[in-house]
């Protein structure tokens, strides 16, 4: 196995060579369990939990499987059924046709809207089925924090006519960090603040549907957060793919665009993925002064 002389830094945390050995010694001795296991007796370990006091077992299991990557350890054979933490899933195209396909005209006449906070496994199906169908970007499990949110009309029935996820924010973005004013150590202790609207579907064609979607779930989105995370979040972040994207929408709903992605994943940190499409970077401040405050409050240059 290799030995690890330098200190790791994932999902904002650092961890010493030490924490790796003992990270070494856990997954050596304790045979038989299995890797989600692992990954919550290395966070009870170590004290590696969110704001509200709750293990961070999916980041350490991306951190887990970063260290088998690097020869660091080897962990015992996955059993999942489903796909991966981060893998995309699409399935196969509907043969009927949906009901939300014969929906038209004006945002107007279908307001207002339902927004539900996804909760139970029957709606968490639904989210993964219709995103894994008409997204292009199909389904994945994102890694952290994450809340995702079915949106209907009830006119003229109740059918879901949207979904919309937020989840752990970029690790770094330079266009964004250069906004708000932050140096590496201050996007460290403060990124926990922003949150990314990782997926937006829109099924059917209604006229200024998407904005009005985006402005209806952005109303709960802070006291939702805060109630799952116990983080108040200050800041909306998106990436819109410049090759497909205007990103009409995200501009009708008073996002801010602030510049381009180097053309990397949102997720590479050891610069691996240079083929990634460019992406216009665009941003929505849940508070007032959002890039002021969030200087201000964890550091950084003015």
């Amino acid at each position: 196995m290799t030995t690890v002389r330098d200190k790791q830094r994932f999902c904002g945390r650092d961890f010493t060579p030490e924490e790796v050995s003992l990270i070494q010694e856990v997954v050596e001795t304790c045979g038989g369990i299995s890797r989600t296991e692992l990954s919550y007796t290395v966070c009870e370990l170590l004290n590696w939990r969110r704001a509200n006091g709750k293990l961070k077992g999916i980041e350490c299991l991306g951190f887990l499987e970063r260290l088998e990557g690097q020869g660091v350890l080897k962990l015992p054979r996955s059993q999942e059924t489903g796909p991966k933490k981060g893998t995309r899933r699409h399935s196969a195209p509907a043969e009927d046709t949906p009901s939300w396909s014969e929906l038209t005209g004006s945002v107007g006449a279908f307001l207002p809207l339902d927004v539900e906070l996804i909760k139970t496994v029957k709606q968490r199906g639904i989210f993964k089925e219709l995103i894994g169908r008409y997204h292009y970007l199909g389904y994945a499990m994102p890694f952290g924090a994450r809340l995702q949110y079915l949106v209907y009309v009830t006119r003229p029935q109740r059918q879901v006519v949207a979904c919309v996820q937020f989840s752990s924010p970029a690790w770094r973005m330079k266009a964004r960090d250069q906004w708000i004013g932050w140096d590496d150590m201050a996007r460290g202790r403060g990124l926990q603040q922003i949150v990314n609207n990782s997926r937006l579907l829109i099924l059917p064609k209604i006229r200024n549907l998407a904005s009005t979607v985006l402005s209806s779930v952005l109303k709960g989105l802070r006291k939702d957060w805060q109630d799952h995370y116990a983080v108040d979040p200050w800041l909306v972040e998106t990436l819109v793919d410049r090759a497909r994207f205007y990103g009409g929408c995200y501009r009708a709903a008073n996002f801010i665009v602030l510049g381009e992605t180097t053309g990397r994943g949102r997720m590479d940190r050891a610069h691996e993925r240079q083929e990634a499409n460019v992406k216009t970077v665009m941003v929505y401040p849940l508070i007032k002064h959002a890039a002021r405050r969030l200087r201000e409050a964890h550091g950084g240059f003015p």
